[in-house]
């Protein structure tokens, strides 16, 4: 994998992701140290004049009215590390703390942070090396920024406190960094709030989760499509002109998804040969509309972070000098997660909807009144076996909790601070639960994906009337069965078939499977 080169021109989500979660290395550009090399320059002109600059020789929040002499500067901004490093509960996943290190690394590097380079130079080592500081679930409101995760970033970067090595054993973070070759950082002017106050875990978060959904969009429509197919709906309701008349992109797409992945399909259309319908329910008819409102939302979210991506975060913030006006070091209010906290709120709402129409497709397939000729709960000798009865109550389970968590963490607000910091984003909130209900959103489809090829099978006893599955349905029910994920028949210990499921789910293998047939899906 070819290193990320960290430069104030841009930085991709598709860095991230490689940082994030495939450990590429990061290095800095010649443009990144000449443009912090000036905003520190502009820092230190700052810090020598006797005026009161906020973060140079002030304290911080509430304590903001102090001014700081400039034999204590050092230790404000090493105390301001350590007293922020105030997290509670559970560690946070190594993948989401290299993310909001990455992204902290990519403002620092703007010129707009005034801190030095060699601040920049340590972080890259420290990502570099794979020493990854314990960051916990609690400790942030989203504003200013993410405090506590990041000073537990920061506090490795003075070698505080302790940090998980590449081996993967927690352990000193003075003793890692010695290991490794890396002086800790002896902060400066600025250096110490400029490490903390950024939006950078929300953001991590945010382009993870875009990524992990993009993804689960296309499985969901798969799975729509065979669920369709089994129950012998129709096909009809995909034509593309019926959506063109209704033009929502996302829409569109899906429609056109589960149209690839039904063609050739013996099974559509025969919706009333057993008991006549008019139409599918809607759990059936409208999976492209539902889907493709999460499409929608999707990139909704993806141009805020993407925005946000461009952005440099920070308070105060390093003007460069522009207009006969000389650099300038300004407080604002940038670090307010508001933007990122709503837009994963509806995510988190898009995928509780999702998740909502794909349990009922499930519960139809297990009706023996609504599934039109299938067994009671796709059981090999219903009454004797249960078949899938209880995946369907694991599966309500998760959409339930998944409500739950659609509930926005955005609307509320709790003052901080002694009221300075009176109205807060709980954008890291929202982030937290969004993770979550993308990991529920994967078993939910897992156990339609169960049902759906289990009806298939099933379905085969059709073979005599020329009822066959679509090419792309019989790809997927051959790849599932291959991943160790159990077909009809006597009952069993169903457990390790639905998590064989889920990562069949979460690791793109059912979009390959149906893509090797239907070509490549939006």
């Amino acid at each position: 994998m070819h290193p990320i080169v960290v430069d104030p021109s841009g930085t991709t989500p598709a860095d991230v992701l490689a940082v994030a979660r495939h450990d590429a290395r990061v290095e800095l550009s010649t443009a990144t140290r000449t443009a912090m090399a000036a905003a520190r320059a502009a820092v230190e002109d700052l810090a020598a004049r006797p005026e009161p600059v906020y973060g140079v020789s002030t304290g911080f929040g509430a304590l903001a009215v102090r001014h700081i002499s400039p034999e204590l500067r050092a230790r404000l901004q090493r105390n301001i590390v350590r007293s922020h490093a105030a997290g509670m509960g559970p560690r946070v996943e190594r993948e989401v703390v290299r993310a909001l290190m990455f992204l902290r690394l990519k403002t620092l590097a703007s010129g707009h942070t005034g801190v030095r380079p060699e601040v920049a130079e340590t972080m890259a080592a420290v990502l570099n090396v794979g020493i990854t500081p314990l960051v916990h679930e609690y400790g942030s409101l989203g504003c200013s920024g993410d405090l506590a995760p990041l000073s537990h970033c920061a506090l490795t970067l003075i070698g505080e406190g302790e940090a998980e090595g590449p081996d993967g054993r927690v352990r000193p973070a003075a003793d890692l960094l010695a290991e490794h070759g890396i002086t800790p950082l002896a902060l400066r002017e600025k250096e110490g709030l400029a490490l903390l106050n950024g939006t950078d875990g929300m953001l991590g978060m945010l382009l993870m989760a875009c990524a992990d959904l993009a993804a689960l969009f296309t499985a969901a429509d798969i799975t729509a499509a065979l669920t369709l197919e089994a129950l012998l709906g129709t096909d009809r309701v995909l034509a593309p002109e019926l959506h063109a008349i209704r033009p929502h992109p996302g829409q569109a797409v899906s429609a056109a998804n589960m149209a690839r992945v039904l063609a050739g399909s013996g099974l559509t259309g025969h919706h009333q040969d057993d008991a006549p319908r008019v139409q599918d329910a809607y759990s059936v008819r409208c999976a492209p509309q539902v889907n493709g409102a999460g499409r929608d939302t999707l990139a909704h979210a993806r141009q805020v972070a993407e925005r946000e991506l461009a952005a440099a975060v920070d308070n105060p913030v390093v003007v460069p000098a522009a207009g006969g006006r000389p650099a300038r070091v300004e407080s604002n209010g940038n670090f307010h997660g508001a933007p990122l906290g709503y837009v994963l709120d509806f995510l988190a709402i898009a995928v509780a909807d999702l998740a909502s129409i794909t349990e009922r497709r499930t519960d139809r397939l297990l009706d023996k009144n609504r599934s039109h000729g299938l067994p009671p709960f796709l059981a090999g000798d219903a009454g004797v076996d249960s078949g899938l009865m209880i995946a369907q109550y694991t599966q309500a389970a998760l959409v339930s909790e998944l409500k739950r968590l659609a509930v926005p963490s955005s609307v509320d607000s709790i003052p901080s601070s002694a009221m300075q910091e009176d109205h807060v984003s709980m954008g890291w909130s929202a982030a937290r639960k969004l993770r979550t209900a993308v990991a529920g959103l994967t078993r939910v489809i897992a156990v339609e994906l169960c049902a759906a090829t289990r009806a298939l099978e099933l379905r085969e006893g059709l073979a005599a009337q020329g009822l066959r599955p679509g090419p792309a349905a019989r790809a997927v029910v051959d790849a599932v069965r291959a991943a160790g994920v159990g077909g009809a028949g006597e009952d069993r210990y169903l457990a390790p078939d639905l998590a064989a499921a889920e990562a069949f789910v979460r690791d793109g293998a059912l979009v390959s499977a149906a893509e090797t047939v239907a070509g490549p899906l939006g």
